[in-house]
């Protein structure tokens, strides 16, 4: 079995190994590490190789991560190698996924084939039930990992699973400019989302694709070619935080997550196209305070990175988005399927459309 996993700006690291399975539990056996890395002394890649033979192959990244530290930290204590260990381009964690991924437990974007979903305008509630909808059907196995492309002709504010509605939420502003407020299954912050002044997408991966991952890291990792297609655009863009993205002009774009029980992982992401800052104002309460830091006063104030820094009508900048995505992995088109649809609409009436739901934290 063969696993390799490649650094975000560092090494390529191997692994090679065979599986006891006549013993019970079933044991890593013939372990080889490998890679274009840096390790000092030479020593040292004995004792990784050794510290992992005989493990259960069914241990955990972590468990994995922390072996690899722990023998090479003895290693070089008890003096059975010059120290100190020098790991340069890679590190334990590293080594403990090409394991996983060795073992078939851990996949990479390559073991997948995304279908992409552009299923046009859909009502803000229904665009929020469909999140959890793909989820789940992807860890039922009756559909593979989506990306999705959001569309709505409504004004709507999405608040996060955990945001409390009065502390969001000013009602007089939802009711003057008649919006749709609706919570995500996820958490995250509160986003303003007028018809045509965001881009909006879901992701719905394996948990294998994140397998070992913190949420920080997975937001990194997940969000990586959204770095790259702005790029592309011209955007000079980096990672802000644990889940934003931004600019040298502030803040693009924001990202959630949800994992399920069942191994599936959505995680979305909204970036600012062109939005009314007046009227987010109006209705976000926690938006009115961000904008009152910055010295936002002026009437008719817009807030339009993706917009401005582009140059881009916002339908040319969804296309530049799927295309670079397409390009970089193994995509199909595909369609939202009748039954998913009225799973939808059906949590829209018993879930995301009742007041339980909506002022689930007042």
């Amino acid at each position: 079995m063969h696993g390799e996993y490649k650094v975000p700006g560092g090494k390529l690291v191997a692994v090679d190994l065979e599986v006891d399975g006549s013993s019970d539990p079933a044991v890593l056996t013939a372990v080889r590490l490998s890679g274009d890395f840096f390790l000092e002394p030479d020593e040292a890649l004995g004792v990784i190789d050794t510290a992992l033979t005989g493990l259960p192959a069914s241990t955990g990244t972590g468990e994995l991560q922390r072996t690899v530290t722990e023998a090479l930290e003895k290693a070089e204590l008890s003096g059975e190698i010059a120290g100190p260990v020098a790991m340069v381009g890679f590190d334990a964690r590293a080594v403990a996924v090409a394991v996983r991924r060795a073992l078939g437990l851990a996949t990479t974007w390559q073991d997948h084939t995304f279908e992409v979903l552009r299923p046009g305008p859909l009502p803000p509630r229904t665009l929020a039930a469909l999140d959890q909808v793909l989820t789940e059907e992807l860890a039922a196995g009756r559909r593979g990992p989506t990306l999705r492309f959001w569309d709505w002709d409504e004004r709507a504010v999405f608040i996060g699973s955990f945001q409390s509605y009065r502390n969001e939420i000013d009602e007089a502003g939802v009711v003057e400019h008649d919006v749709t407020v609706v919570r995500r299954i996820s958490g995250g912050g509160a986003m303003f989302m007028e018809a045509g002044n965001c881009v909006t997408f879901s992701l719905v991966v394996p948990g294998s694709l994140v397998d070992g991952m913190s949420f920080e890291q997975s937001y990194a990792f997940l969000d990586a070619w959204v770095l790259g297609a702005l790029g592309e655009l011209g955007v000079e863009a980096y990672f802000s935080g644990m889940n934003d993205v931004a600019s040298p002009g502030g803040k693009l774009a924001g990202s959630a997550q949800k994992r399920l029980a069942g191994g599936a992982v959505l995680h979305h992401m909204t970036m600012a196209y062109d939005i009314d800052a007046d009227k987010m104002m109006q209705v976000l309460r926690i938006g009115r305070e961000k904008m009152s830091d910055k010295g936002t006063r002026s009437a008719n104030k817009r807030v339009d990175p993706l917009r401005s820094q582009t140059g881009l009508a916002r339908d040319e900048v969804v296309e530049a988005f799927a295309a670079y995505f397409a390009d970089r992995h193994r995509t199909e088109a595909s369609d939202l399927r009748a039954a998913e649809l009225e799973r939808a609409e059906d949590l829209v009436r018993t879930k995301f459309d009742t007041a339980e739901w909506i002022h689930r934290v007042p």
